[in-house]
This record gives C-alpha cells, structure tokens and sequence, in this order.
C-alpha cells in the first residue's frame, strides 16, 4: 500500500532556475495519451472490444497486415489459430481465435496481398468498463531459425512489453473518473510498480528550493528513502534538464574512494547522455537502476515519480517513454490534487490558530507555562520541536532549561538582531532559519551540537512577564519551513500576545465594574406602607459584573418610585451605563417627573453618554400611596405582575414602550393602575421567563403567572425566594442568563 501524506503543501513552484522551456498542453486526455502509447513501441498493438471490433491499432500492426487501418474491422475477420490455416468463416458471436489470458500462443492472419502472416501474439483483459482487450503481436518470421536462448530472450521481451503497455493503460483507464485523490495516487504508485517489474516507487512533490517525499510503495518501508532533496543534491537536475524520463544507473565505487575510504559519494550514470556525475550519499534514491520521470504543469517541474530496482539491470528507452506519457496524462490531475491538499493544509493551520482565539477568550488568567504550552502544541502542528530561549536586555540568546530528552544548555552564536529587525522591543517576528547569514550560523551550531537543525526562528516579546522567543526546529531530513507554515507561527504568536493582552483588560475591567457595582450597591430603601424584597441570581459564579439592576426611591408626599433595569453588554461599560441610569432616575424622580417623561429624557442622555452600542430595558413605575395609584412606564421589558390578594386574580401591566438608548425617536407612554391594600407587585428581568429546561423548553410567561399567584397567597415573606427555587428545579440549576426580581406588596393605602 502507498503512503500519502494528508497534508501537501503545493503552493510555491520551483524557481527558474529549474524551470524548462518544455510546453505540456494542460488538457491532456485519455485517447491522445493511448495514441501516443501505440506509436511509441516496435510491436505491433490493438486494442479491441468485448465484441471484437478494434478500438484502437498503431501503424506497426497495420503494416503487419499491409492495410492503412484495422479500426471497424473484426479481429475474427483477419485472424485465426495457426493450427487451422486458412480462411475462417465468421460467426455472429464474437469469440477470440486466441487465449485471453496473457499467455504467449501463435497465430494466423490474412494479410492484404492474399498471404498468411505468422504472429507471435500475447492478449490481455484490460482493466476497464466494456471488458476490452490489450493484443500485443510480433511476426514469428523474426524467431524463425533462431536458437532457443534468443528464442525465449524475444519471447520474454514480448511479454514484458505486454505487461507493461498493458499496466500503462490500466492507469489512464482506470483515472478518467476518480474522485478521492489520495486512493488515486495511492493506486497509481503501486500499478507504476507492478507494471514495471520494479522494487518501488517514489512520488516527490516539487516546493521553491527542492524536493518533498510525498509517497511511496509499500516495499519501501524497510529501506531509506531520502526524504527531501535540495535542488541540485540529487538527480533531479538531470531529469528537469532533460525534459524527460531518463535512465539512470548506480556505478560501483571507484577503487580510489575504497582505498581512501570515501563513502560521502557516489557516482552515477545518466544512460540518455552516457555521463557520469557524482551526488552525495544522503541523496541517493535505494535503487541500483532507476527511470526518473518529471512530470510537467504550465512549464514547470510540479512532481518527480522515480521508480526503481533494487539490483542492476538494463532499462529499456521505451519503458522510459511509457512512463513520460504516465505522467503527462496525470499532470492536471496531479495539480489539482496538488492545490486542494494544500487548501487543506491552510484551513488546518488556520483552523488551529481559531481554536487557539477561542481559548484565550475563554480565560482570563495564563501563566508562563500555560504559555509555553501553546507554543509546543503550534510546533507540533507543523512537526517541528519546540525549543524556547531565553532573551537578556542586551539580546543574548541561550537555550532554555527544559525537561526534554535532547534538550541544549549554552549560548547561541547569534544575538536576536541579528535574526530578526524590531522596531520594538514588542514587536512579533517569524523568519526561517535558511533565509539569514544569522539563521544559517545558527543552523550549522545546531546540526555540532546533534540536534534539528532546519526551521525557524521565532521572537514574541513580552507574555506573562518573560521575554518569549523560540526555536521550532526538524531534522534536514526533512524539507524547511514554508512560507504559510512561517506565516502560522507569526499568527500564533500575534493571537497569543492580542490575548493574554484582552485577558488582562479584561481582568482590570472586572476590578472596575467591581468597584462600580459595589459602589451602586442594588438596595430598596424603607418606604412607610410598603413592604419591598430584591434579588439578583448571576447565570455564572465568577460573573460578578451584570447589567441588572433595581431600586426603591422614597419621595415626598406618601410617594415612592420603584425601577427595575437591564443594561446590555457586560464589565465597565454595562457597569457604568447601570450607575449613571440609576443617578440619572433618582434625580428625575425627585423632579416629580412622570415615568414616561423620566424614560424619555434618560434616552436623550444615553445617547449622548455611552460611545459603545448599549441600550437598556426599563420598569420605572411611581406609587401614590395616598391615592392608591401606580403610574408606570415599561421600556422595551417584561410587563409587571400585579396580584389581587383579595380576589386572589391577577392582572398583566401590558402598556408597553421601546428600549431606552438605541434611537433618538422612540416614543414612550404611561400606563396607570389602582392598586389596594395586600396587592403584590412583581417586577423582573427576561432571564426569568428566558430560563430553560434540560430538553430546551422556556420557563415562559405563563409558568410565571401562575408561580407568581401561587407564591403570593402564601405570603409576602420569603416569595422571591421560592421563584428562585422553582426555576432551579425547572433548570436543573443551570441558568442561562441573570435573574433579578423585585417584589413589592402594599400594606397601608389611603392618607397616612
């Protein structure tokens, strides 16, 4: 089985200095790539139908039997078995005259002069939908009066050519269609090496300074494959340069290498050009003969298929020109396999650098180890490790102290401006090892003190009171750093310093709007013929700044104004919003403002006040005591509840008036109700009726109502409390949003 890694990264193109002036159309399809399979080869082949009508036929097998073309005609029509010479009569019912089962036999066809030709044929069942046939034949007058070793020697070549004709084809067939692109590449790879008889084969992708292992065969996972190639390390060149599939043999050292015992070297033959070039050890494929097959998009190298045998052999030119047709056809479904792997690998990336905002929004407090952390988990992301350094005031770079098995205690060669240019001291920056003097120094310190030397550095400033900066290194096995990869570890480090920074405002916003609150303190004053209770429930336990709040104003004249708010938004402006209504409605109370009048200027004044998009919901209601009256302005909230004690009824205050500080021209109107002796008020916020049930279902209007009525003909005593516990029960205890209520029940009505 094939490995394809999940993760391509095919954004960047060789540059030109590997670039060719070698044009591959970008449409290739299926039958100009067969067509150019049957011309290629000395033999002769024919491709035909389950039907025997011939589908496709080269000019080598039109020429055996001195016609212009076979394609139309019936194999049945002009061949036979050579032990029945002579004409044979077709019959309606196609069957082949031969074996289909890719066993050698001979056989009989008419050639256009009147004469018999003797062939030497091998047919082979393709692959395909239609049950078609792949017929690869040879005029047996070339074998005649041979001896057997050159015999069997022809008849073996027969075969292989067969094989692989047919194999090559089973390829194009076989991907006309194909959806999932990793079993795509998978199957072609293992098919590439069935087909050629091969030990395996290799799919390297081309990136801007060299060449990624990207896939192999299952027969190389027990031998070394290198698996990233820099642009000119390897054999490479010779193919770019080329514009084709070459061959390449493994030579045997020289005797001047053994005896100075030079094994850093080897040298190798390019069989297209008969030159011999030596390339490094840790760049040889494990092949001692190999075909290296460029494949070509828009001009430029986009991949490298090698595929090879382990022991020494003779490569054929045409097995070289087969596996060049493979790989024209696959370029367009390549690059784009190519180009949606690495839009993966992007929106993978990118995905993490999410998930990481989202976790820092969650969560106000980080320590430096929470920190580092993030770092490695960014690290492994790209399979690189985390190395972290520490930073001096005078720019000296050491290694960090870790736990790590392989970890590095000492300086390093190179001082932080040198690796990077900050304008800042809190400046973040990423760059690739291989990109400075500075990062290559460094580099060649790493690979002397035996650790991964290929990768980036990065420099993060100030976070959780250190200095951050960090090494994410891989092996130079392994390819460097991309420019997306490089531009990730910026991005993760920009979000982790935008985030420990809006935690800590956020912190220092919670101490404000705690001071603000404290300061605001929710309380109802005492107030002659009233009994008042407040209560205020938080949806969680560390949110201890809500937009919720009431109050209870004693005025002159038996009066008193009772308000009940909600502020939206959360922390310093939700907290100073609610303090600034609250002063704001005192003092228009004291005015002798009616409540819509009190609502109306309060909009004017919000408008102006608050620069954030904050509005507010308002109950603001003024009590006559002596007249029993209740004069009431309900701005964009809940309507109040008023229960009748003595008919044990209760009424819905429904005069209804918008929000206060979304828009300049809002209307606001009062409603007005008599009120009498052991009536209960009840006021409250959205969270109550908002409340859900375990399977998601509203507490709701009417389930207040009727614990309202309930709760009040036991007693004024304690009934907040008890709608509390019903809605606990009724959410299991897990509210979603804050609750505040305020009851008030009239004990004395009339002049005092």
């Amino acid at each position: 089985m094939c490995r394809m890694s999940e993760d391509f990264q095919t954004d960047s193109y060789p540059s030109t200095s590997i670039e060719r002036a070698y044009s591959v159309g970008s449409g290739i399809t299926a039958p100009a790539t067969l067509a150019r399979m049957l011309d290629i080869t000395s033999n002769g082949v024919i491709v035909f139908a389950s039907t025997g009508v011939v589908l496709f036929s080269n000019e080598r097998a039109a020429h055996m039997l001195g016609v212009r073309s076979l394609i139309g005609r019936r194999v049945d029509e002009f061949m036979y078995p050579a032990q029945s010479l002579g004409s044979q009569a077709t019959v309606a019912t196609f069957v082949p005259p031969f074996a289909t089962d890719g066993s050698t036999c001979s056989v009989v066809a008419r050639h256009s002069n009147g004469g018999d030709v003797f062939l030497t044929i091998r047919c082979d069942e393709i692959s395909a939908p239609g049950n078609n046939y792949l017929l690869i034949m040879e005029p047996s007058s070339l074998l005649a009066g041979s001896g057997n070793e050159q015999t069997n020697e022809l008849v073996s070549e027969l075969r292989g050519a067969n094989r692989r004709l047919s194999g090559v084809l089973n390829i194009v067939l076989e991907t006309l269609d194909w959806s999932d692109v990793a079993t795509l590449f998978t199957n072609v790879l293992e098919q590439l090496r069935d087909t050629m008889e091969a030990t395996g084969t290799l799919l390297y992708l081309a990136e801007s300074d060299g060449l990624v292992l990207r896939g192999t065969t299952a027969s190389m996972e027990t031998l070394r494959v290198p698996k990233y190639l820099s642009l000119g390390e390897g054999m490479e060149l010779h193919a770019i340069a080329a514009g084709k599939a070459i061959r390449v043999q493994l030579l045997s050292p020289e005797k001047e290498d053994l005896r100075a015992q030079n094994f850093h070297m080897r040298r190798v033959l390019n069989e297209e050009t008969n030159e011999t070039f030596s390339i490094s050890v840790r760049a040889l494929f494990p092949f001692a003969s190999s075909i290296l097959v460029p494949v070509w998009f828009a001009e430029r190298v986009i991949a490298l298929i090698v595929v090879g045998w382990e022991r020494s052999r003779s490569l054929r030119r045409d097995d070289a020109r087969l596996l060049d047709s493979v790989a024209q056809y696959l370029s367009v479904q390549l690059m784009g396999a190519l180009t949606d792997l690495r839009t993966q690998h992007r929106a993978r990336l990118d995905g993490f650098v999410s998930s990481l905002h989202d976790r820092m929004s969650d969560k106000d407090s980080f320590t430096g180890a929470d920190v580092g952390e993030m770092f490695r988990s960014a690290c492994e992301q790209i399979e690189t490790r985390f190395i972290p350094l520490e930073v001096s005031e005078d720019g000296m770079l050491s290694v960090y102290p870790t736990n790590d098995a392989h970890r590095l205690i000492g300086s390093l060669p190179v001082q932080l401006s040198e690796l990077c240019e900050l304008s800042s001291i809190d400046e973040v920056a990423a760059t690739s090892l291989m990109s400075t003097v500075a990062g290559n120094k460094l580099s060649a310190w790493l690979e002397d003190q035996g650790v991964e030397n290929r990768g980036a550095f990065v420099y993060v400033g100030t976070l959780a009171k250190k200095n951050w900066a960090y090494l994410a290194l891989r092996s130079d096995e392994y390819e460097p750093l991309e420019d997306i990869e490089i531009a990730f570890l910026r991005n993760v480090s920009t979000t982790l310093k935008d985030g420990l920074a809006s935690a800590k405002a956020r912190t220092n916003d919670k101490r404000i709007a705690q001071a603000l609150q404290l300061g605001m303190r929710n309380e109802l004053q005492k107030v002659e013929g009233i009994f008042a209770d407040g209560i205020y429930s938080s949806a969680t336990a560390d949110a201890f700044v809500g937009g919720d709040f009431y109050d209870l104003i004693r005025l002159p004249g038996h009066r008193a104004c009772v308000i009940l708010g909600d502020v939206s938004g959360h922390g310093v402006e939700a907290a100073s919003v609610s303090a600034a209504v609250k002063t704001a409605l005192g003092a228009y109370a004291w005015q002798g403002l009616n409540p819509a009048r009190m609502v109306r200027t309060l909009n004017r004044f919000l408008l102006g006040f608050s620069r954030l998009e904050t509005f507010a919901t308002l109950f603001v209601g003024v009590i006559d005591l002596a007249r029993g009256k209740l004069t009431y302005c309900s701005a964009g909230h809940p309507p109040a509840l008023l229960v009748r004690t003595g008919t044990q009824t209760l009424d819905v205050l429904d005069v209804q008036s918008g929000v206060v500080g979304a828009f300049e021209e809002m209307s606001y109107r009062d409603g007005q109700v008599n009120i009498g002796q052991g009536d209960t008020l009840l006021l409250y916020t959205d969270g109550v009726t908002e409340a859900r049930n375990p399977e998601g279902v509203f507490f709701g209007e009417r389930n207040l109502q009727e614990a309202t009525l309930r709760e009040a003909m036991r007693g004024s005593e304690g009934m907040l409390n008890r709608l509390l516990e019903t809605l606990d029960r009724y959410t299991a205890r897990r509210l979603e949003d804050d609750v505040a209520m305020v009851e008030l029940t009239f004990t004395q009505i009339g002049e005092q």
